[in-house]
């Protein structure tokens, strides 16, 4: 009921806009059919009246984004208050059980699992919530150090596959360091947060049956290239661009099963473009899957500079 609400607020200031427009065109046509001879009339009639349109279309033109942004904080907060509610509620839940209940110690240990992964899951939301402030315009001073970005990828394979459960053959890296590590220059916590936020989509989007592939690269322009592909739903041609802005995500069904917050991929091009590389995403269509990729300057004169 609110979309549709706010589809007709969004239909109704751009038929009024429309209608503005309409009915100044008219008077003026009709004025200047009336009075041709005085010319200066003319001429400052004509600027008054595309001031009058200009400032209809983008009074318009506000209202629609700002329409746009309200829906986009509402979902944001939403996804946010599931996100943190779910494991504080299962958290509870267990615990207690485990007061009220006398629990064999098998089960209390699987509790116990299942309280650290939604703990896990919960810390994992506050943190997303927090870089994105880190990165944003009032963002904090990199600390900058050589990074072993191999060692890395393994380690947020590791954390995924143990968080989401995934086998060793669905969640795989192929490094190509050419024999040799690949070392950048970076902030360890937000190149880890950018890989890790790359994987985490990749998996939860493929469904059950996850097979997502981590490549390194080395460019010959003097950046190491990152791929994260999945053989997940695919994304839109028109979409590519508009899922790396702040909240977004796209329409449809599957945005309704995979919760997120909106802010993963927003975090992951920061990211990059703190660092002086680049990110995108790459699909060939709804069904075909998707690829991210990650591009980071390699540490000059270190192992992983490419030849």
């Amino acid at each position: 009921m609110v979309g549709t609400g706010r589809k007709r607020s969004i239909a109704f200031f751009i038929a009024l806009g429309a209608g503005v427009i309409s009915v100044v065109i008219l008077l003026y046509v009709g004025w200047v059919l009336l009075n041709w001879r005085t010319g200066i009339l003319l001429f400052l009639g004509v600027l008054l009246m595309l001031a009058i349109i200009a400032g209809v279309v983008l009074n318009t033109l506000f209202l629609v984004r700002e329409i746009h942004r309200n829906e986009q904080h509402d979902a944001f907060i939403n996804a946010v208050t599931h996100e943190l509610k779910t494991p504080v509620a299962s958290i509870r839940l267990y615990l207690e059980t485990l007061q009220t209940h006398a629990v064999e110690e098998t089960k209390r240990q699987e509790f116990y699992r299942i309280m650290l992964h939604d703990s896990d899951r919960l810390l994992s939301t506050i943190e997303q919530v927090l870089r994105t402030g880190r990165v944003g315009p009032s963002r904090r001073k990199l600390n900058i150090s050589p990074i072993d970005l191999g060692a890395l990828i393994d380690g947020c394979i590791d954390r995924a596959g143990k968080l989401y459960g995934v086998p060793a053959e669905g969640l795989r890296y192929e490094g190509d360091g050419r024999g040799r590590p690949l070392t950048i220059l970076g902030d360890f916590d937000e190149i880890q947060a950018a890989v890790s936020n790359l994987i985490d989509n990749a998996v939860k989007y493929s469904g059950r049956n996850v097979d997502v592939t981590v490549r390194t690269t080395p460019a010959e322009d003097g950046y190491v290239t990152v791929r994260v592909t999945d053989r997940g739903p695919g994304i839109p041609p028109n979409e590519l661009k508009r899922i790396f802005k702040r909240f977004y995500r796209v329409p449809g069904q599957l945005a309704v099963r995979v919760k997120g917050t909106g802010l993963g991929l927003y975090i992951v091009r920061a990211v990059a473009r703190r660092h002086g590389g680049r990110a995108w995403a790459e699909s060939e269509g709804l069904g075909r899957g998707s690829t991210f990729v990650l591009q980071f300057p390699v540490a000059q004169g270190g192992a992983g500079t490419a030849q």
